[in-house]
């Protein structure tokens, strides 16, 4: 009788030992006398010891840092890039057993193709296309981490940081662009003075009196402060009547 007890004791403990649980966010990859035997969905799921064994995979997204790269562009321009990689596992059976830690084997493999794709753009299409190349990044990753059961959702590259000597050279060459649009902004605000002054002056012409008008409206506003002093021309209107009259 005691003998039958200390069984079923041994019986109760195996029975309570081999419930394992998986949460929702995790999926178990349960092997069999060391052979795949499969996936163990969230809730308990019964583990025999000695005979079966079992991992636990985290399913969700994943942000790894991959830290600042030294990398050289087509142009041979020395960077340093950092990135942030999101990814997740569509197959927790290959993440086990395609490769050894893919923690570890995505992060190197980030790292390598970022060095590869900053090496194929010049600097100005690093610094001004980022997103793109951030697109390109992802798609390289995704392909190779497709057969470990891995889905690389975003990269993005967090900063792009250039030698202080190339930081100089850049400030030099935008204080210069902006400069050039300084004097082609001038030069084209004085052309079109330049038109509009032709216009009113040729409006004048054909109109009698116009320029009487002007003098008076230009002597009126100079006469309101009383300390200018004011040189008076008279119109060439009235030059061209005076010489009219001697001629008769």
């Amino acid at each position: 009788m005691e003998f039958l007890s200390f069984i079923v004791i041994v019986a109760i403990i195996i029975a309570l030992l081999s419930i394992k649980q998986i949460n929702e966010y995790e999926r178990g990859v349960k092997f069999r006398f060391g052979k795949f035997s499969k996936i163990m969905e969230p809730g308990w799921n019964i583990v025999f010891p000695i005979i079966e064994s079992y991992r636990k995979v985290d399913i969700r997204t994943k942000a790894v840092d991959v830290p600042a790269q030294e990398a050289i562009t087509k142009d041979n321009v020395s960077v340093q890039i950092n990135a942030v990689i999101y990814y997740k596992l569509f197959d927790a059976s290959k993440a086990i057993l395609a490769v050894e830690n893919f923690y570890y084997a995505v992060g190197q493999l980030a790292q390598t193709t970022m060095r590869n794709v900053v090496g194929s753009v010049s600097l100005d299409e690093l610094l001004a296309e980022r997103d793109k190349i951030s697109t390109e990044i992802c798609k390289i990753i995704d392909e190779a981490t497709d057969p470990w059961g891995i889905k690389v959702e975003n990269v993005e590259l967090k900063d792009v940081s250039l030698p202080e000597d190339m930081k100089r050279v850049l400030a030099i060459a935008a204080e210069a662009e902006r400069e050039k649009l300084a004097v082609v902004t001038k030069a084209k605000g004085e052309v079109e003075a330049s038109n509009n002054l032709a216009k009113a002056a040729e409006v004048m012409a054909k109109t009698p009196g116009a320029l009487h008008l002007r003098t008076l409206s230009t002597l009126s506003d100079i006469s309101s402060d009383k300390s200018n002093t004011v040189v008076f021309c008279l119109p060439i209107e009235i030059l061209e009547a005076l010489k009219s009259k001697d001629k008769k």
